[in-house]
């Protein structure tokens, strides 16, 4: 089992950057793809992006396609959101979660979230 804590958040101005961090525990970390998912204030989750469990491919949503990027480093167990040009749109909760685009929210370990506020 994997445990998942999301760091990072705070509030931004559109325009703005950010870098989520999620550190993970447990042996098998290594072995999972590992993706951000998100939820607006009284929306559904939105799956954001998601790293293959050696770090090379990457797949995004396309509402964050070349503004947002992750990345992982397994040696210390963590994986990362950056994101550039942020927009009002993005803000949300955000958390890091085991599994990739397809996997359901049932089947995925969850963090605690980190929040995300665009204001300007």
């Amino acid at each position: 089992q994997v445990q998942l804590v999301e760091s990072g958040g705070g509030l931004a101005q559109p325009g703005d950057s950010l870098r989520l961090s999620c550190a993970a525990s447990g042996s098998t970390f290594g072995n999972y793809w590992m993706s951000w998912v998100r939820q607006a204030p009284g929306k559904a989750f939105e799956w954001v992006s998601a790293i293959d469990p050696d770090g090379v491919r990457t797949t995004y949503a396309n509402f964050v396609k070349g503004r947002f990027t992750i990345s992982r480093d397994n040696a210390n167990r963590m994986i990362y959101l950056q994101m550039n040009n942020l927009e009002q749109g993005d803000t949300a909760m955000y958390y890091c979660t085991t599994g990739g685009a397809a996997d359901t929210i049932r089947s995925r370990t969850w963090g605690q979230g980190t929040e995300v506020t665009v204001s300007s």
